[in-house]
């Protein structure tokens, strides 16, 4: 892994965390009065599962990125970009919007994309597709959890 490829990751990983944070707010009226499930972590959670999960995202983008050559980096780096971007759309979606519905539809293509972007890390770097599989695995305890939201509201 080259430096100038993981600062320019964590750049974008950055930039889709910083949208997030921007448009959530775990203490808002709206969010409070949700009917949630008993199995949702505390807000404190999140940040704390977030911030290695984004660290592991652009490390892996690093790496594979760096694996590559050609249209095959350039293929990766594409889908890279549009991941993070769902990314950030969910976020936008469920707070921003409060459109709970909404960003279970968003999050169902975040897990497509995040099953993709997995199966070309691991293509190229096994360590890169390694350190995705925890962002995978919370999405889509993330999905649940929006979708029982979205059930319940």
């Amino acid at each position: 892994m080259r430096v100038p490829t993981w600062l320019r990751t964590t750049a974008a990983v950055t930039a889709a965390a910083g949208i997030g944070s921007l448009v959530t707010r775990p203490g808002d009226p709206w969010y409070q009065q949700l009917d949630k499930p008993s199995w949702q972590p505390p807000p404190r959670a999140f940040p704390l599962v977030w911030t290695p999960l984004y660290g592991l995202i652009a490390f892996a983008g690093a790496r594979a990125l760096d694996a590559r050559r050609g249209p095959r980096r350039r293929s990766f780096a594409v889908a890279y970009g549009a991941n993070l971007a769902l990314n950030a759309a969910w976020t936008a979606i469920f707070f921003g919007a409060r459109r709970p519905r909404a960003a279970l539809a968003e999050i169902a293509l975040l897990n497509a994309s995040n099953l993709d972007l997995l199966r070309r890390a691991w293509q190229a770097d096994r360590t890169a597709g390694a350190a995705l599989v925890p962002y995978v695995a919370w999405t889509g305890f993330a999905t649940a959890l929006n979708s029982a939201i979205a059930r319940r509201n």
